[in-house]
């Protein structure tokens, strides 16, 4: 025709979000601000709520030693608030944590790629290979839920710890200092083994206190994310 023409495509950007959340009984911690329980349901409402900001897709797997409930994603006003009003009321029936059983789910229930989050306190184990079968096929961003006392023992003398998810009680002399110290070792080396398995395998990860704001940290992590991309 004597013209040049040029077709212009328009990418479609749909995503699908899976929120994959730890309901074990250890979420139950908390000692400044709010339980983990309550962080992990903070989080997951400010995922869902981005997601439909983005007419993005939103997907529930909640999870104690085995997968308890799964809600498909979908996308909608009403199926976000269902999926908020999961996590917040959910009672879960098992207390133990096995996070393999989650990420097999995720792997199974989610057929294309999806961006999840994998909320946790990551006290588990066993679940590193499943975790890694789960990166290949999809962007998982590992949520670290901390409290201080995680790592340190408060200086109270001989105290009962009582262990949330098989009930077990056990006594500390808290006021020994070697005892302090070494379970603080003992923790911190655990999260340094989280931390480079999250980096072997190319994952972002954030770390949330329970004491302090979770809005901070997931919006650096959306930013180091988006500068990313642009790169």
């Amino acid at each position: 025709m004597n013209e040049a023409f040029v077709k212009v495509f328009v990418e479609e950007r749909e995503m699908t979000i899976m929120l994959v959340v730890d309901a074990s009984a250890s979420e139950r911690f908390g000692t400044t601000r709010a339980s983990k329980a309550q962080v992990a349901a903070e989080v997951s409402a400010l995922c869902a709520f981005s997601a439909i900001r983005n007419n993005d897709r939103v997907g529930l797997i909640l999870s104690t030693d085995r997968v308890e409930k799964i809600v498909p994603p979908k996308k909608g006003d009403k199926h976000v608030m269902r999926v908020v009003r999961e996590v917040l009321g959910f009672a879960p029936e098992h207390e133990g944590t096995d996070l393999r059983a989650a990420l097999e789910a995720l792997i199974h229930v989610a057929r294309r790629r999806t961006v999840s989050f994998l909320i946790s306190d990551f006290f588990a184990s066993g679940y590193e290979r499943v975790l890694a079968l789960a990166a290949a096929k999809h962007d998982v961003i590992p949520v670290m839920l901390v409290d201080r006392r995680d790592e340190e023992l408060p200086d109270v003398g001989l105290a009962t710890f009582e262990d949330f998810e098989s009930g077990a009680d056990v006594v500390v002399d808290t006021g020994d200092a070697r005892v302090r110290a070494s379970y603080g070792h003992r923790v911190r080396a655990m999260r340094q083994e989280r931390v480079a398995l999250f980096r072997k395998l190319g994952l972002d990860f954030v770390r949330i206190d329970t004491g302090g704001s979770f809005v901070s940290p997931m919006r650096d992590l959306f930013a180091r994310r988006a500068r990313r991309v642009r790169r």
